[in-house]
C-alpha cells in the first residue's frame, strides 16, 4: 500500500519535535537541497524554536555545498546523490552552527536532474542526521507526489520519523 504523506500531522509531528528539542535542551540545523528549506520552516513553525533552530543552509547546487563547507572529493566519488553527501551535510551544518543535531538532505524529486542526469532518479532521497558526533544515513524512495510541495512534505514527514527514534 502505498503511503500517505498528510500536511496537518507532518506540521503536527514537527510541533512535537521543536518542543522535544526545546525541552531537552538540544540544538538543531540543516543543509537541504532537494528540500529547499522546508525542514527547517517547519521546526520554525513552533513558538521558541530560536532556541534551538541554530541557523540552517539551503544548498541546491553542487556548489553551494561545496562553499558550505562539503567536501567535492564526496560528492565527485559517491555523487550529490547518495548516503555519503547526505553524511557531510549533516556533519557539516552541524560543525558550522555548533548543533547538537545536523540533518543533511539531498535526492530528486519528480524530474532528472539534468546538472547531475548520469546519478538523478525521480523519487530517490538521501538523508542523514549527525548526532552529537555519530551519523545515520538513509535511502528513500518516494512514490510519485502530486506536487514539488508534497514531496518536500513527504521527504519531511520520513526524516522526523528517523530522527524521533534517535532522539
Amino acid at each position: 500500500m502505498e503511503k500517505r504523506y498528510i500536511e496537518s500531522e507532518i506540521r503536527n509531528d514537527y510541533k512535537r519535535l521543536t518542543e522535544l528539542l526545546i525541552e531537552k535542551k538540544l540544538t538543531i540545523t540543516t543543509m537541504e537541497s532537494c528540500t529547499s528549506g522546508q525542514i527547517a520552516s517547519l521546526i520554525t513553525d513552533t513558538e521558541g524554536a530560536s532556541a534551538v533552530l541554530k541557523g540552517a543552509f539551503i544548498t541546491y547546487s553542487n556548489e553551494a555545498k561545496v562553499m558550505q563547507g562539503v567536501p567535492e572529493e564526496i560528492i565527485n566519488q559517491y555523487s550529490v546523490y547518495s548516503k555519503e553527501t547526505a553524511s557531510a551535510m549533516a556533519k557539516t551544518c552541524a560543525t558550522a552552527y555548533h548543533a547538537n543535531i545536523g540533518i543533511g538532505v539531498t535526492g530528486t524529486m519528480a524530474n532528472v536532474d539534468e546538472a547531475n542526469a548520469e546519478n538523478s532518479t525521480p523519487g530517490q532521497v538521501y538523508f542523514a542526521m549527525w548526532i552529537n558526533g555519530k551519523v545515520q544515513a538513509y535511502e528513500l524512495e518516494l512514490a510519485p507526489q502530486p506536487t514539488r510541495f508534497m514531496y518536500k512534505l513527504a521527504v519531511a514527514k520520513e526524516v522526523y520519523d528517523a530522527v524521533i527514534k534517535l532522539l
